[in-house]
């Protein structure tokens, strides 16, 4: 019978536990999960069961890690993230929040452009440190990002937006998400995109100022391949200010979407 343990595929008796398997590869093993769940009693394997044995404390070979970090996935996930390439148009608070979310979720490569520095009125609600005050935001981002997933591969890029120049930057994307916050910019890169690349999708932002009620921030397509997550109406002004909360549910909304259009599920429709 064939399992998978640790993300490779090994022959296991076809009356085997789970708890025989780690007591004959590794006994000391303390975490113990399974198809993507922590199980606390013993079960009968089943064919390809995706096993990941983990000991706590204890820091893993490099070539544990990367099943490691992807232990909690459902099984068959892993695959289609890692091959993606998804592109980021911008790396403050929704662009820096997102880039983390695709890195804990195993995505393969991302692109990131983005032309400003850190600095320290971004640190209420972007995935920054004070000691990164003053670095190109895409620097430091992926910096950050090789800390948390040093499988993926990065490319920083440090340049202001055109419309001359998005669709060279992006051309190699699956999807490219939009995360900037000024309005112009925002509708160039909507404008650009679907004329230029009408197939690709793109994940854009819209409404996610203050501190109103979470359950507002929502998933909409809202023609062909462009997808909007937001309220779609709080902006930015003097009674409403930008705050991490609701910039990560908008941000964690755009990355939940890129994930389902990777493995090919409507990202608004309800699953059955």
């Amino acid at each position: 019978m064939i399992i998978v343990l640790n993300e490779k595929k090994i022959q296991v008796d076809e009356n085997q536990s789970l708890f025989d398997l780690r007591d004959q590869i590794k006994p000391e093993a303390d975490v113990l999960i399974c198809n993507g769940l922590p199980i606390q009693s013993d079960r009968a394997l089943q064919p390809f069961d995706h096993v990941i044995l983990i000991r706590r404390g204890e820091i893993p070979s490099e070539a544990e890690m990367e099943a490691f970090l992807v232990a909690r996935h459902s099984p068959e996930v892993h695959e289609p993230l890692k091959q993606a390439t998804i592109g980021i148009a911008g790396a403050g608070g929704l662009g820096s929040s997102i880039a983390t979310a695709l890195a804990r979720a195993g995505i393969g490569h991302l692109i990131i452009a983005d032309y400003d520095v850190v600095e320290p009125s971004n640190l209420n609600r972007q995935q920054f440190f004070i000691d990164q005050i003053g670095m190109n935001k895409v620097d430091a981002l992926k910096d950050n990002l090789k800390r948390i997933n040093p499988f993926m591969t990065i490319d920083a890029q440090h340049r202001f937006l055109t419309s001359q120049n998005l669709t060279d930057l992006f051309a190699d994307v699956d999807i490219l998400v939009e995360a900037v916050d000024c309005a112009e910019t925002k509708a160039m890169i909507t404008g650009q995109w679907l004329r230029t690349c009408p197939g690709t999708p793109l994940v854009a932002g819209s409404g996610m100022a203050g501190y109103g009620p979470g359950n507002t921030i929502r998933t909409r397509r809202a023609m062909g391949q462009l997808y909007l997550c937001g309220d779609g109406t709080s902006e930015v002004d003097a009674d409403h200010g930008l705050m991490a909360p609701r910039v990560g549910i908008a941000a964690h909304h755009q990355a939940n979407v890129v994930i389902r259009l990777l493995l090919g599920l409507d990202p608004v429709e309800e699953d059955p």
